[in-house]
């Protein structure tokens, strides 16, 4: 640590303890909308489109971006912009794909408050609806990233243990996501937004006095690297994500699909009014590029000014504390430690809305109240409770799973997100346009597309986390347009022979 940095520590926990007031505070205000499951799980008309927008982006950042993905860039070196560039371009095309239908075919049936109510409404199958929210569950192992992304940082610029670390992101976020459900969190993410935001243009600005070379900054960047190894500024890498055209073809298949994934298509659920969806894209378009393209240029220049580095990704904090006094430090650790508890604290809501209202509202209601005939509000009451019970649960789960540092943060978060997506994608996509699209083939689709992935990971017989999310999709394809075709000639001879009796 340097010399001159004794008051980090002080600056930093002043800070903590005035964001934990804040969002306390977001969650009391939020408590006010939060009163049924349909406010809990949207807040639908109760913010600016432009804040859902920005939500959208933040969330969206995570650990994974400010972290994971510099750290791939430490590693690994130019390559990494493969990454980058798809972040921004790739996922935002997929949002203006998508986000029209998505929340015409929301508003139907009563509206949709989940991914998984949506897709069964789409499909009018209880049973698909269950298998996507126990897919959604998968989502765990992005929260610990998170947390684990939490404790690097704060492990490594202020010295404090790694264990308090995830205990302090942990308890934080599930304080004011409990309290005041969607609405504390879209509120809190979008003006948590504008801090990484400006930690964004702080570190990509950096590389003026970091790497000198003014206007030619990009030049003698580049020149540097290439001094330490020619393979960092290849535009394949060995041993990496990177390592093939396919390879990268399969990240960016990953990355327009990300857009599906439940607690980033809740924020369009979100949006009250269709006029108000060009506000919400252009604003989530504008914070995803602002804040996932510049921070992986400070991973490369780690490379340069901080070899050695026991830990990839530590790269950005061990940077910042290179870069920066002592004073922009501890705001800029803020506007980390926002990145991560802005995308948390929307996985654990998607998570415990899924819970609540996709799994113990359809499979546990039925049972556990059969003779009671609540009413509409008794039920919505029930249900927000198992929703809010849940939360505490999940994040004591994460808490335990987060105890063991994994190698790649990077990897570790999108683990969970390709399950997801290799199950959901081929439902969601051929349910938009493709007329033949019927509940058994999308159920078949989920099945096959998450369990091939489950076992080409498990097994080891596709090592590359992408691939196998690549390979799992195009299987989730083949299997609803197949079974989805037999269904519907077995549907009409079905009623050919009852025609002819």
């Amino acid at each position: 640590m340097r010399e001159d940095t004794t008051w980090l520590l002080p600056f930093i926990i002043v800070m903590l303890i005035g964001y934990f007031a804040w969002t306390t505070w977001l969650g009391r205000r939020g408590a006010v909308h939060s009163g049924s499951m349909k406010g809990f799980a949207l807040a639908k008309g109760k913010i600016s489109p432009a804040i859902v927008g920005l939500s959208f982006g933040t969330s969206y950042a995570s650990a994974n971006l400010f972290l994971g993905v510099p750290g791939w860039a430490y590693t690994y070196g130019l390559s990494t912009l493969w990454y980058t560039i798809g972040c921004f371009g790739v996922t935002w095309l997929g949002l203006l794909l998508f986000t029209k239908t998505f929340w015409r075919y929301g508003q139907k049936n009563g509206g949709s408050l989940t991914l998984p109510q949506w897709l069964g409404n789409r499909y009018k199958s209880k049973t698909l609806q269950v298998l996507v929210a126990l897919l959604v569950l998968f989502n765990i192992y992005y929260i610990v990233g998170q947390n684990v992304g939490l404790a690097t940082m704060f492990e490594t610029v202020i010295g404090i243990p790694y264990m308090w670390g995830i205990a302090i992101g942990v308890g934080i976020t599930i304080v004011y996501v409990s309290l005041g459900g969607a609405f504390a969190q879209i509120v809190s993410d979008g003006v948590q937004g504008l801090a990484m935001a400006l930690v964004s243009i702080l570190l990509f600005v950096s590389l003026l006095w970091t790497i000198g070379g003014g206007w030619n900054v990009f030049g003698t960047l580049h020149t540097e690297l290439r001094a330490i190894d020619p393979a960092l500024v290849a535009p394949l890498s060995t041993g990496g994500p990177f390592y093939s055209g396919f390879a990268i073809l399969s990240i960016q298949w990953l990355l327009f699909s990300f857009v599906l994934l439940p607690h980033l298509m809740n924020k369009v659920l979100t949006v009250e009014k269709e006029e108000d969806l060009r506000t919400f894209t252009l604003t989530a378009g504008v914070s995803l590029f602002v804040l996932s393209v510049f921070s992986v240029f400070a991973g490369l220049a780690a490379r340069v000014i901080l070899p050695g580095l026991a830990s990839a990704d530590s790269a950005i904090p061990a940077y910042i504390l290179e870069a920066f006094p002592v004073v922009i430090v501890a705001l800029m650790v803020m506007g980390l430690i926002s990145a991560i508890l802005s995308t948390t604290d929307s996985l654990y809501l998607g998570i415990t809305n899924s819970i609540g209202n996709d799994l113990f509202k359809v499979l546990a209601v039925p049972v556990l109240y059969k003779n009671k005939n609540l009413t509409e509000q008794e039920l919505d009451g029930k249900v927000l409770k198992a929703s809010k019970v849940s939360l505490i649960f999940i994040g004591l789960v994460s808490l335990y799973m987060s105890f063991s540092r994994p190698e790649s943060l990077a990897l570790l978060t999108n683990f969970g997100t390709s399950a997801i997506i290799s199950g959901i994608v081929a439902p969601i996509g051929l349910g938009y346009f493709w007329k033949h699209a019927n509940k058994s083939g999308a159920i078949a689709s989920v099945l096959s597309g998450a369990g091939c992935y489950m076992f080409l990971t498990s097994s080891g017989t596709v090592e590359h986390v992408f691939q196998a999310m690549f390979f799992s999709s195009a299987l989730g394809f083949v299997s609803m347009i197949s079974v989805s075709l037999l269904a519907e000639a077995a549907k009409k001879r079905e009623k050919t022979a009852q025609q002819a009796v």
